[in-house]
């Protein structure tokens, strides 16, 4: 029997970890698995290009996956990532199709994140069991693109080719939305976006999505060297995209950089402004509080894809509920391993703690 769920909304988002945290402590609830370190494309944001690759080791099979999964009290999502998921059909066909089926039997919310660059039909053979089908927007056209998903090892890529690949990107998106898969564009905002988001938003609005996600920009792998926004250019353009938004789009503000508890009263008017906006939600950071990441082919797991962090255990030896123990007492997730439950906050993750608040002890601080 085909279970019927609320549909996603800016108040029933499944990924949000402070659903679970009003318990009293953080639970394990979400998984996201890296399927492939393969991808047709080498762009300059990328957190995961030091480990893009030209082949794949063998993955670890389905069925130690599934058991593993199914020994988790409590798991409501299951997200899949990689590299581009959707850059080989066999493992499509092979891994990715039935890890979502089996997803989908068991009542889970699933998403995958994919470039959507490829034929529609890839993502026709996936689209019934996704709830989510996650795609990053940072472009105001094909001259944006061409210079930043080639910033990376593949310079003489013409742009007719780029110009091919982003048309495609669009009217796949058109189309997977217009059949009702729910389509989420995530732009990062560093210092090329943020006089754009408007922009960016009203375009992924046109192309039919239902959601435009917006993070920071993290200084990770290959985007070591972009120039970090500060809090006061952060500031400024999250303002700025508040006013130009389109109001009928969801927009999710993730891996937010303030916080109620901020001593900067314009940190608390933005967060007003922000929850005083319609059709807008800010998501407290999954990573570490609901969700765990495994690698596919080694079994090893972490706290995000792309934190510099090493595995807090492997698929072969550990249930997920020892790896994320684990790191619920690891003393570099301390000083952010907070709640306020009067806002609703549960504080920042690690990559944001770093950039933008090093040496802050948020237990020490409380909501306003």
């Amino acid at each position: 029997m085909k279970l019927t769920l609320e549909p996603l909304s800016p108040v029933n988002d499944p990924w949000e970890p402070e659903r679970n945290r009003r318990t009293g402590s953080h639970l394990l609830t979400s998984v996201e698995v890296t399927v492939t370190n393969r991808c047709n494309m080498r762009c300059r944001h990328c957190a995961v290009g030091e480990t893009l690759a030209m082949a794949d080791p063998p993955r670890l099979p389905l069925d130690l996956l599934y058991r593993r999964l199914a020994e988790v009290e409590g798991l409501s999502t299951l997200s899949i990532t990689g590299g581009e998921p959707s850059e080989s059909w066999a493992t499509l066909r092979e891994y990715v199709l039935p890890l979502l089926r089996w997803a989908k039997e068991r009542g889970l919310r699933t998403q995958i994140n994919t470039n959507l660059t490829y034929e529609l039909e890839r993502y026709e053979l996936i689209a019934p069991y996704l709830d989510v089908l996650h795609i990053s927007w940072n472009y105001t056209g094909v001259e944006d693109f061409h210079r930043i998903a080639w910033s990376h090892g593949r310079e003489h890529v013409p742009i007719s080719s780029s110009e091919r690949l982003y048309n495609r990107i669009v009217s796949n998106a058109e189309a997977l939305a217009k059949g009702g898969c729910f389509v989420s564009a995530e732009s990062m905002i560093n210092r090329e976006t943020a006089p754009h988001l408007g922009q960016l938003n009203r375009m992924i609005a046109a192309m039919g999505c239902q959601r435009h996600e917006v993070h920071p920009m993290y200084a990770a792998d290959w985007a070591q060297d972009l120039p970090v926004l500060s809090l006061d250019e952060y500031r400024t353009a999250t303002d700025r995209f508040l006013d130009e938004r389109d109001l009928d789009l969801w927009a999710l503000f993730g891996t937010f950089p303030f916080f109620p508890c901020s001593p900067l009263p314009e940190d608390r008017a933005l967060i007003a402004k922000a929850k005083g906006a319609p059709n807008l939600s800010i998501r407290n950071c999954p990573d570490g509080r609901n969700r765990i990441n495994i690698s596919a082919f080694s079994g090893d797991l972490y706290v995000t894809d792309f934190a510099d962090v090493a595995a807090l255990g492997n698929l072969v030896a550990d249930p997920l509920q020892a790896a994320f123990d684990r790191w619920q007492t690891d003393p570099r997730f301390a000083p952010f391993n907070c709640y306020c439950p009067e806002a609703g906050c549960t504080g920042p993750n690690l990559l944001v703690a770093h950039m933008y608040h090093p040496g802050v002890d948020f237990r020490t601080r409380r909501a306003f």
